[in-house]
């Protein structure tokens, strides 16, 4: 019982911690490429999810979040969060990997790190907030 209590506390944490994304202009105005995991729309803005390789995997990965508006450009993000979340399947207990992310030069830019720690099918939980509202949702993404 005790364990559980502490799960579900350790997993409410998780879920509001936010980073903040910089408000500074990079030097070309450039978008930071990768290949695209996964591109979901919250409210009017675009998020797309992205690393080198255009694939989540198991293990320490980086990757980038990019919030964009209706014209496709860069949207300023205050504060954000991501976790993937996998319920619990038999006897393994249910997993949420939270990615700390770090500013970028670009507004609505961030570069996170995150150890998936296992493969299979997660549940993305993002939310943001920022001068263009707040919003949240929900994705799945596999982790190959």
């Amino acid at each position: 019982m005790k364990k559980s209590v502490l799960a579900i506390a350790f997993v409410s944490i998780l879920g509001l911690l936010v980073a903040a994304c910089s408000s500074k202009t990079a030097s070309n105005g450039s978008i930071p490429s990768g290949k695209t995991i996964k591109a979901v729309t919250v409210g009017n803005l675009t998020a797309t999810l992205s690393n080198s390789t255009g694939q989540l995997k198991p293990g320490d990965q980086e990757v980038m979040l990019v919030f964009t508006g209706p014209s496709g450009k860069p949207v300023d993000i205050s504060a954000m969060s991501l976790n993937f979340h996998m319920d619990q399947m038999g006897t393994m207990a249910a997993m949420n990997d939270a990615v700390s992310f770090t500013t970028t030069s670009t507004p609505g830019v961030c570069r996170g790190k995150v150890n998936i720690e296992v493969a299979g099918e997660w549940q993305g939980q993002l939310a943001y907030e920022g001068p263009a509202g707040s919003g949240k949702t929900t994705f799945t993404v596999t982790a190959q």
